[in-house]
């Protein structure tokens, strides 16, 4: 089975401009961009055929060559990093079972993350994408009602059936939870990992479909295959230890440095 990750990537963020240049600590003290750890953490990936960066900025470009990527340069008017890494596919000329777009703000992705996420799209020949989803402990919960009282989006939540098929994803924490959770306990919130795997047919048909208005509120690529009803299914994958958030804006920054510094990664 040929897999092929994309790493989707813009200078003009609307929430944090420039975020895939943006420099991060290690727990050595070595700063390494966004955008490079993005491609370490695909490089890591067990089961996978190539990496490419998408993007359409020189600077961007430029850096990843640098740290030794492979690019594919791709237009201006892609609306988000599905369409993207629909035209990259395209570029490259096809021949992938498999594409996984591993987004440029996730660099904490573990490499099994994406490795069952492969896996959970293979077994499932109802669905036509696939995502994780990694259930919250109290105190990912309390960091993600913390960020929505600031008016901050801290993360996307999802909402998904007894078949694993997501029924809504939101930048709002959903479900609603009355209860208190200590820092370590199980909550029924699950933070969706902004990773996909797509089927070639229906990652091409994609940027064919207008936005429907959930995607257009929410700002959620994913939205626009539910509201096609088309099924993605919702991968469980677990932290083994590992912490997750992913950079959405400027004060994300030294959260992710101390999540690398405990962890240990460089």
């Amino acid at each position: 089975m040929a897999v092929l990750v994309v790493i989707p990537a813009r200078h003009a963020s609307s929430r944090y401009p420039g975020k895939p240049l943006v420099a991060l600590r290690g727990a050595s003290g070595e700063s390494r961009t966004l955008i490079e750890r993005s491609w370490r953490a695909a490089q890591a990936v067990a089961g996978i055929d190539r990496v490419v960066v998408a993007t359409d900025d020189a600077r961007i470009r430029d850096a990843a060559e640098g740290f030794g990527a492979e690019v594919v340069m791709t237009s201006e008017s892609c609306a988000n990093g599905t369409e993207r890494v629909a035209e990259a596919v395209a570029v490259l000329g096809g021949g992938f079972e498999i594409v996984v777009n591993l987004q440029g703000d996730a660099p904490l992705t573990p490499p099994w993350f994406i490795e069952a996420l492969v896996a959970g799209l293979a077994a499932d020949p109802e669905a036509e994408i696939a995502t994780p989803v990694l259930r919250c402990d109290g105190r990912a919960l309390a960091a993600l009602l913390a960020d929505r009282r600031a008016g901050r989006v801290g993360g996307t939540t999802a909402v998904f059936d007894q078949q694993g098929h997501g029924l809504y994803f939101s930048k709002e924490v959903i479900p609603f939870t009355a209860q208190s959770y200590g820092e370590d306990d199980p909550t029924p919130v699950f933070h969706h990992v902004g990773v996909y795997a797509y089927r070639p047919a229906a990652l091409a048909a994609y940027p064919h479909w207008p936005p429907g208005p959930l995607e257009t509120l929410e700002g959620l690529e994913q939205l626009r295959f539910l509201e096609r009803g088309r099924p993605v299914l919702c991968v469980e994958v677990e932290a083994r230890g590992r912490e997750f958030w992913e950079l959405n804006n400027p004060e994300d920054v030294p959260r992710i440095e101390a999540m690398m510094a405990r962890m240990g990664l460089d």
